[in-house]
């Protein structure tokens, strides 16, 4: 079957049939720690459609930036408050403030890491980095990270006590996203953990932290997405760009209470699964080649 950026015979039906596929593993993904690009890359491939690209993968993740500053949006106002009564007032002490400068800090790593890939990997698309082996060892190194941050992080700090440089630290780990299988949520709630937070605080600055690196990544990519033929036309992609939005949303409320309860051991267990599962479709695919 024909990837799902060909035009070539490929009906409006089956093309809205697949961004909805997308979507919902777009929005299922983004926010739990489990690579929402590697899943968006794998999955599209089981099912014989082939590889999607960056930049179709970029433009669903719209609908999930929508979702999550629907969600968010409360706390996006405080926020905003904050850093307009700092700059007034030359004190930056308010936890909002202190937010606000966290999350713009943050986004800086990823900003350049993005710029990196965009200058001297110009074939990201078919590059080493996106290959299944890739993939595959990566998710295994990041559940093995994630086993090792749940074991030790103490679980102390809130939100409100966020700093500065918990952007910097955070925003580093962030910047590793570049990588498919390392995921986003994945590097900033290991950070985080490893840092001392508590889970859900830990998931929502994570979330907040998102928010201008996915804005950025899908209004930059939905230029040269929506240049290329789109398969059965932009209806199709509308959709799946709904259909992510709103699985998003569902799945942010239900990570944020799943980590009030419980650890993030599951998701250590899936990361491995799926990394040790890419590992073996290569290896297979290898000895066929072969």
């Amino acid at each position: 079957m024909l990837p799902i950026a060909s035009p070539q015979d490929i009906g409006v039906w089956e093309a809205t049939w697949r961004y909805v596929v997308l979507g919902v593993v777009q929005g299922l993904t983004e926010f739990l720690p489990i690579s929402s690009t590697a899943h968006l890359k794998v999955v599209p491939l089981l099912l014989g459609w082939g590889d999607p690209g960056v930049a179709v993968t970029a433009v669903i993740q719209l609908g999930s930036i929508v979702a999550v500053l629907a969600y968010f949006r409360r706390d996006l106002a405080d926020v905003g408050g904050g850093m307009l009564r700092a700059s007034r007032q030359g004190d930056w002490q308010e936890p909002e403030a202190r937010l606000g400068l966290a999350i713009l800090l943050g986004t800086v790593p990823i900003l350049v890491a993005g710029l990196a890939i965009k200058r001297y990997i110009p074939d990201y698309d078919h590059s080493l980095l996106r290959s299944l082996p890739v993939i595959g060892w990566v998710s295994i190194a990041m559940a093995l990270l994630l086993a090792l941050a749940e074991r030790l992080g103490r679980r102390r700090r809130l939100l409100a006590e966020v700093r500065v440089r918990d952007g910097l630290v955070v925003g580093l780990a962030q910047a590793l996203a570049v990588v498919p299988g390392v995921s986003r949520s994945g590097s900033t709630l290991t950070a985080s953990l490893f840092d001392g937070w508590r889970r859900a605080d830990a998931a929502r600055f994570s979330f907040l932290l998102g928010i201008p690196a996915i804005t950025l990544a899908g209004l930059i990519e939905l230029k040269e997405a929506l240049a290329k033929p789109v398969a059965g036309g932009a209806i199709p992609l509308l959709v799946g760009i709904v259909t992510a939005a709103v699985v998003s949303w569902l799945a942010i409320a239900w990570l944020l209470r799943f980590l009030q309860q419980h650890s993030t051991w599951w998701f250590v267990g899936y990361r491995l699964l799926f990394g040790l599962s890419l590992l073996l479709w290569a290896g297979r695919f290898s000895g066929v080649a072969d």
